[in-house]
């Protein structure tokens, strides 16, 4: 059977001012980055410049439009590349707490029983709510890339290469994609991811990297927080199905050493 394995690496925006000031944004404030933010992105594009992409996705957020471009204009892989702007991708809204501080909603969830992020607020989306937005969105991308590479980029699962499946970490750049020609980068939000991530590793029995600390997975990624997994889709009659996943790190922060 044929299938076709693709790199995906999923980035949280820079931060703006409202995270700074430790401010909740979700979808009813779009801030633009701050001068550190801008930073951050500069700092993730300079980190990414070799790594090869051939799609990228992108809440239509503008703190995450302006991490995306930042990111682009520094890979040249991506100059030929057109970056598709998606609302699916776009923050967990918090309701009224949106403009709040962070901390006032983190009591909210404590006096509620429930913790931070998981805490729906009067007129929120809940977590159900946003993995069935990302599950739409998973969907879209799934048929994309494989309309755009499969006849092209589909192989035989015996002949698939062992890194695909292993995915050494090395804490370079290019972990887990290098042998590996499709490769999607999607810029998102630190509620959204997650979601996400919980749901690659609870629902889709997503393996992690030996030594992962579960506390840490499900962790909010920093700004410009990196995370990668290997994706396996196979053809079904007209459709392209997932048929594997697995994680070659969660929440890299290495570029922000060289940001302050």
């Amino acid at each position: 059977m044929k299938t076709l394995t693709f790199g995906l690496t999923l980035v949280r925006h820079g931060e703006t001012q409202y995270n700074k000031d430790g401010l909740l944004q979700g979808q009813a404030i779009d801030a633009p980055l701050s001068e550190a933010g801008l930073q951050q992105a500069e700092a993730a594009g300079r980190y990414l410049a070799d790594v090869k992409f051939t799609n990228v996705f992108v809440s239509n957020m503008l703190r995450a439009k302006q991490t995306a471009e930042t990111i682009m204009k520094h890979n040249s892989s991506c100059s030929a590349l057109e970056m598709a702007c998606d609302p699916l991708l776009i923050e967990k809204s918090f309701g009224t707490a949106e403009g709040r501080r962070l901390q006032d909603v983190k009591d909210m969830a404590e006096a509620a029983g429930q913790t931070f992020p998981g805490f729906t607020p009067p007129g929120g989306e809940t977590q159900e709510q946003v993995k069935e937005r990302f599950k739409e969105f998973l969907e879209k991308m799934l048929q994309q890339i494989g309309a755009e590479h499969f006849s092209e980029r589909g192989q035989d699962e015996t002949s698939l290469p062992a890194l695909s499946r292993a995915s050494p970490t090395e804490g370079k750049a290019d972990d887990g994609v290098k042998d590996i020609p499709v490769h999607a980068l999607v810029v998102t939000h630190g509620a959204y991811m997650c979601v996400v991530v919980r749901y690659f590793v609870e629902e889709l029995h997503c393996r992690l990297p030996q030594a992962s600390d579960k506390a840490h997975v499900f962790s909010l990624s920093p700004n410009t927080g990196l995370c990668r997994f290997i994706v396996t889709v196979r053809k079904q009659d007209d459709e392209f199905i997932l048929s594997g996943i697995h994680c070659v790190f969660v929440h890299r922060g290495d570029h922000m050493k060289h940001t302050s």
